[in-house]
């Protein structure tokens, strides 16, 4: 079976690699809630890709006038991905900060660390998604917006201080 993928991130043990090249665009702090965990006494695996997509939509609203899409284009997720490092446990407060890479002529990487606010630093989960931007009317690509295109060539933030937990050895 081979795999292919459109964004440039490398798959290793079943794990995607981040890349050290992001830029930090966005971050947002929230609850975790008692009704998103799962018989297993942790928060469901499902909601790491909400939390995920919650910080892609305030990102993009915030560089947006408030708008994630228009009448005209918006956003769709080509791929998305989880690397689930430490099980999350309610109750308690989360930030996830969202980084971008290699924004192209109509799609953009993201990529989002979940930590949980009074554990700074302690990485539970990583993933990330990549963005094209197409037109509502035909579903076709379109050019990124100006503010997210602009992103494209400046020095990545936080260089090497956020990388994921190695995996557990066998």
């Amino acid at each position: 079976m081979r795999f292919f993928f459109a964004s440039p991130c490398k798959l290793t043990a079943m794990r995607f690699e981040i890349p050290d090249h992001k830029i930090l665009v966005h971050e947002i702090r929230f609850p975790m809630h008692w009704g998103e965990m799962d018989a297993l006494g942790h928060i469901n695996n499902a909601m790491y890709f909400r939390y995920m997509e919650q910080a892609r939509v305030t990102w993009i609203a915030s560089i947006n006038n408030g708008q994630v899409n228009s009448d005209d284009e918006g956003p769709v997720i080509a791929n998305t991905f989880c690397n689930f490092y430490r099980p999350l446990v309610f109750p308690g407060d989360l930030v996830a900060r969202l980084y971008v890479a290699n924004p192209g002529r109509t799609s953009i990487d993201t990529f989002v660390n979940i930590e949980r606010a009074d554990e700074s630093g302690t990485v539970y989960a990583a993933g990330g998604a990549t963005l094209v931007w197409v037109s509502m009317k035909d579903g076709r690509p379109v050019p990124l917006p100006s503010a997210i295109k602009a992103l494209e060539g400046q020095l990545p933030a936080l260089p090497g201080t956020d990388k994921p937990p190695a995996l557990p050895e066998k």
